[in-house]
């Protein structure tokens, strides 16, 4: 369903976190026009050479781009021009880049007073370090978050990017609440969100455990609340168990491990949060005597919440995956099949919208400019100077 089907949407961004959010609403059926230098657009899209990465792929699918240099005078007057035509504008750079292009939101909302305006930055708008460049890691690391993922001195960052969808969900929030209160008021709203207070927002838990003790929380204490344990099994493969605060699931997984005396071991939550890594090594060692499909079966067999740790080649193989209908694969012309995951949000039971291939640089450039009401002949004048 394209609940969005009525909404234009400006992506200035580049990178993750800008692009992303813009994406999320694509994928909800508003039109995304993604703003791009001339020449090379978006900074990501030679990520991985050329000009089509799969980093620029995941977060620009479903938009349409025009090529334009804003910085110019007359690219200024065709960048205000599409804003008047539009309900959002979404950028993500830091402090004082869009004040040097006169794209802010008091430039804006000028032109525009029902405009969204949605500005995404590393560390705020003012403060100490709002200057300072922030990427992925920086906001891991600034709010707390990297602590509670890592121990010992390996200097290597392992897993994707955490902090810059955060972000981009927080903003995708943030513009569609703007946009129904803009339903009541008829007022435009501008939206801010942060690596920062956005990494310190997804780590709630144990932050409120802090604050209720005073005292560092320890790395594993989430996953011995919860009973959470990832085991290699004889074959090397690895199975997810989450036996959660319910004596029953860890009470089900004694028994299918045929060690049901460690009921009386640990009869009771509290005893299995203090034991954790004692039952932690004896999973361990009970694992690694069978194969991970013996083990599925069991587990299932006794309904222990469970999963095999896929790897991503593993994805598509997946019973549930594959039932869930979760890639989709369209044919590009110059870039042959491209597959992708689906939006994961079903509205009314539905979740199709017709998808979109990320854009070339400027491919819809003059399909955009004629919607402004441009002539062939001035298109032409703005491709001649090359602001577009």
């Amino acid at each position: 369903m394209r609940v969005l089907q009525d909404i234009r949407i400006l992506d200035l961004g580049s990178f993750i976190t800008g692009p992303f959010a813009a994406m999320l609403l694509a994928e909800l059926g508003a039109d995304v026009v993604k703003v791009e230098w001339p020449g090379k657009g978006d900074k990501f899209r030679a990520a991985g050479g050329g000009l089509f990465s799969p980093q620029f792929q995941a977060h620009n699918r479903h938009k349409r781009s025009i090529a334009l240099d804003y910085s110019t005078p007359v690219g200024r007057d065709v960048l205000l021009r599409l804003v008047r035509q539009c309900d959002v504008v979404i950028s993500n750079s830091r402090p004082g880049v869009m004040e040097k292009l006169k794209a802010t939101w008091d430039d804006l909302r000028e032109i525009n007073p029902r405009l969204i305006y949605c500005s995404i930055t590393g560390f705020g708008r003012d403060g100490p370090y709002a200057n300072r460049p922030a990427f992925d890691n920086v906001g891991q690391a600034l709010s707390g978050w990297m602590s509670r993922h890592r121990r010992g001195d390996d200097p290597r960052v392992a897993g994707p990017a955490i902090a810059d969808p955060i972000t981009s969900y927080y903003a995708a929030i943030g513009i569609l609440g703007a946009l129904h209160d803009r339903d009541r008021t008829g007022q435009g709203r501008h939206v801010e969100v942060n690596l920062i207070e956005s990494m310190i927002g997804l780590a709630v838990e144990p932050i409120a455990s802090y604050f209720a003790r005073r005292e560092p929380i320890p790395v594993y204490e989430r996953a011995a609340t919860s009973q959470a344990y990832n085991l290699t099994c004889r074959d090397g493969r690895r199975i997810g168990l989450h036996a959660s605060m319910l004596d029953k699931f860890f009470f089900q997984l004694c028994r299918a491990v045929d060690h049901p005396e460690w009921i009386d071991d640990y009869p009771t939550r509290e005893h299995r949060i203090s034991q954790y890594e004692q039952i932690a090594e004896r999973l361990s060692q009970v694992f690694a005597t069978r194969d991970r499909e013996e083990w599925i079966r069991r587990l299932e067999e006794a309904v222990v919440p469970f999963a095999p740790e896929n790897e991503l080649q593993d994805l598509e193989g997946d019973p549930q995956i594959r039932h869930l209908d979760v890639f989709y694969e369209i044919d590009h012309p110059r870039h042959g099949k491209l597959k992708a995951p689906r939006r994961p949000i079903r509205i009314g039971g539905s979740r199709e919208i017709t998808p979109k291939p990320p854009p070339e640089v400027g491919e819809h450039t003059d399909v955009i400019l004629n919607e402004l009401g441009l002539s062939p002949a001035e298109i032409a004048s703005l491709r001649e100077r090359m602001i577009v």
